[in-house]
Order: C-alpha cells, then structure tokens, then sequence
C-alpha cells in the first residue's frame, strides 16, 4: 500500500511526465488510428469488450500505439498488468512474476497480463521460460515489438499468440492527436494560449515519419520554448517547429526487416526498369547510413541475374562501382552508386543464365552423381587409356563452325537445354 508520500511522489511523477506519456488514451474511444484491428467488430475490440483476452503480439513502428493499446486492453479487462521492458528485464524478474501471477490466480481467481516491450530483445531461452505459463493460462502475453516477430519469435510462443499488425500513423491521426493535446487542459498543454502557424503543425506531422511521440514531443518543447508576447499567446511558427523537431530520422534498422524491405524495392524498382524509384530507394538507404558495399555488392548480382546477357557491360560496370565505392568511400561515392543504379535500371533485361541456372541445379538435385561421359574425361595415366577414358572426344577447334557433333550432359540429361535466350 502507497503511504501519502509515495502518492505524493507518483503524483508528481505522473503531472511531470513527458506529453506523449501524459496523453496516453485510457479507452478504446479516445485511441486515434489502428481502425483495422480495433474497430467497430474487429476481433480484438470484441475480444476486449466480451472480456475473453488471448495473447497477443503487437508488431508496428516506434509510436504507433502498441504501449498505449496494451494498457488499454488490461484496463477494460478483468486482470492485473503487469509490464516490463526485455531490455531490462532477465530470467529472475520473469520468475518472480509469474510467482506473482499463480498467486493471484489461486487466492483471487485474477489473470495477469504481461506485457513485454520489445519482445525481440530475449533471446530464445528467455522466451522459452515463459512459454509453459502462457499454454496453462498463468499469465496472458502481450508482447511489443518493431521487428518482425516470424524472425523475433519462438514458433512455438508465436503459435500461441495472435500477430496484429499495426500501420504508421497518417497524418490525419497526427492532426488530431496534436490538436487534442493544445486543448486539453488536465494532461496536455490546454493551460498555454498557443497559436499553431498551419505549416508549422504540417512540418511537425511531415516530419513525425507517423510516430504519435515525436510529434507530441516535438509540439511540447516548442510550446515550452517559445516566449509568451503581451496578450500571454505563444506563437509556434515554422523555424521553430522545425528546431523541436530536429533531424527526421529514417525508419531504418541495418540489422532489421525495414533493412530487407528497401533493398528489395530498390532491386525491384531498377528490375522494373524505373530509374527514379531506384535512386529513391538509394538515397533512403545512403541517408539511414547503410553500408555502400552492401548496395553496390547487390548492384554486382543484379547486374548477372536481371540484366545478364541482355548486356554484358552491366556487370563490368558493377563490380567497377563496387571498388570504386572501397576507394572513394562515403560522401563522394553515392555519385558511383547513382551512376551504376541508373545504368542497371535502364539496361535491357534478361535472366536467361540464372534461370538456366536454376533448371541446372533442379537436375542435379534429382540426379545427385551422374557419372561423367568417357569422351569428356582425361586420359592422363595408362590405366584411363585403357578405360577409354577421352575416346571420341571431338576438339572444338577441328571441327566445323568449332561445333562437336557429340553431347556434353551425362548420358541420362543428353538433349536437355538449360540457357533459352529470350528474343
């Protein structure tokens, strides 16, 4: 039990907290966005309302809702949250948690919902000590996480638990979010006069990149900075929003799956033959600091597997880039990088050699050890003479149009063709 210091602390605690923390909506009404999961029939408004929770992980981008989300469903619920963050937390506190909860549920018939931020961050141990209490009902998991959970996840803790995906804000909900924070008295920032300047609060949305916490923090400093003039109304214009919200960080993990899904819309854009998605695409990943090598070591297959014989310069072209990049190295060679992903995108394509390829590596899957034709082997000692090793070998060069008449595929595959050049 909290003695009136402790309330007093909490208190302040609570009243001095950051805007987006103090702005969390308590109920599903007040939440802005997610309207596929949480809307009007949607399963997990249902389930929530009807009381019959399930896990669940939730997997979206920084500050699209899933803390908030988490504390909603455990407060229109019928059980106790819990929640801690798997940066912190380690095998001991997940031990005494779930002490905790088949307490409650033996004494008070109370489920407990635990809640796990970042959830990717356990390791695969870690996810496995709480696997049996979530299969028995001891706690309901509800797990948060920016990766995707099919890498993140155990099989089977994501087999147990229901995935809902969550989309970035739009800018509409950003708007109403901010706009709810200027009026509201008690949580927000309703106590300032303040005068939004239109393309101040479209620099803020803009530049939110649909994450809800760094527009609220961003619209909370620039209140808090910005002098009062005589009539006591704080004027936000457009250099000042720009200054509390510094620098738009890209949404951009090297070591994550936004890393695989914009350098697979940089190699489909330049497939595509679009040059201006490719440089798009480019210049995402050069601003969210990835590694050259990787784009222009991409760049060197592109240009066998996509471009190929269609022309073979592409990949000269390539794998100069590529050293040019270890050479030059960052800023000048982005300039290399644009030059070699323009050329590839606007080349003739053809993947005739790695189609082939693939149909190769399908027979040799089902044929595994076909031994070598006799007429290709070479006859270097006696013995292989007298095996026949290399008889009725046919020298290229003596016959003519340089063509031999016999086959060159194991007897079993002879006549197969691998490599159709596309007319």
């Amino acid at each position: 039990m909290l003695d009136l210091f402790d309330q007093k602390l909490e208190k302040d605690i609570k009243r001095e907290a950051p805007l987006a923390d103090r702005m969390r909506p308590e109920k599903l009404e007040d939440f802005v966005g997610q309207e596929e999961i949480i809307g009007e029939g949607k399963l997990l408004r249902k389930s929530i309302e009807n009381d019959e929770l399930f896990s669940i992980i939730f997997w979206g981008p920084p500050g699209s809702g899933k803390t908030t989300l988490a504390r909603i469903v455990a407060k229109m619920t019928k059980s106790q949250f819990v929640g801690i963050s798997a940066v912190a937390a380690g095998l001991a506190d997940l031990r005494k948690i779930v002490k905790e909860a088949q307490e409650r549920r033996k004494f008070h018939n109370e489920r407990t919902i635990l809640f796990v931020d970042e959830i990717h961050r356990w390791n695969k141990a870690q996810q496995d000590a709480f696997l049996p209490y979530v299969e028995n009902g001891t706690i309901v998991l509800i797990g948060a996480t920016t990766e995707n959970p099919s890498f993140e996840v155990i099989a089977p803790l994501l087999s147990r638990s229901r995935v809902f995906v969550l989309e970035r804000l739009k800018e509409g909900h950003l708007k109403k979010i901010l706009k709810t924070s200027l009026l509201d008295k008690k949580r927000g920032l309703g106590h300032f006069k303040v005068k939004l300047a239109p393309k101040a609060l479209d620099l803020i949305v803009g530049g939110s990149n649909g994450d809800a916490r760094t527009a609220l923090n961003a619209i909370e400093i620039a209140v808090k900075v910005t002098k009062p003039d005589q009539q006591g109304f704080r004027h936000i214009d457009l250099n000042t929003a720009e200054q509390a919200l510094q620098h738009k960080a890209l949404l951009y993990d090297k070591k994550g799956e936004e890393h695989y899904n914009v350098i697979s819309a940089f190699i489909k854009s330049m497939r595509g033959s679009d040059p201006d998605a490719a440089l798009y695409w480019l210049a995402r990943m050069i601003e969210a600091g990835e590694d050259p090598l990787f784009i222009a070591r991409r760049m060197v297959i592109f240009a066998s597997e996509d471009v190929g014989m269609a022309d073979p310069q592409a990949l000269q072209l390539a794998v100069a880039t590529m050293q040019a990049c270890d050479m030059v190295g960052l800023p000048e060679c982005k300039i290399n990088l644009a030059h070699c992903a323009t050329y590839l995108a606007t080349a003739a394509k053809d993947n005739s050699s790695y189609v082939g390829l693939l149909s190769a590596e399908e027979d040799v899957k089902k044929t595994l050890n076909e031994p070598v034709p006799l007429h290709l082997r070479n006859p270097v000692t006696d013995l292989m003479k007298d095996l026949k090793y290399g008889q009725g070998y046919q020298y290229a060069h003596n016959m003519p149009d340089k063509k031999p008449t016999h086959g060159h595929l194991p007897k079993r595959l002879e006549g197969k063709k691998y490599y159709r050049l596309k007319k």
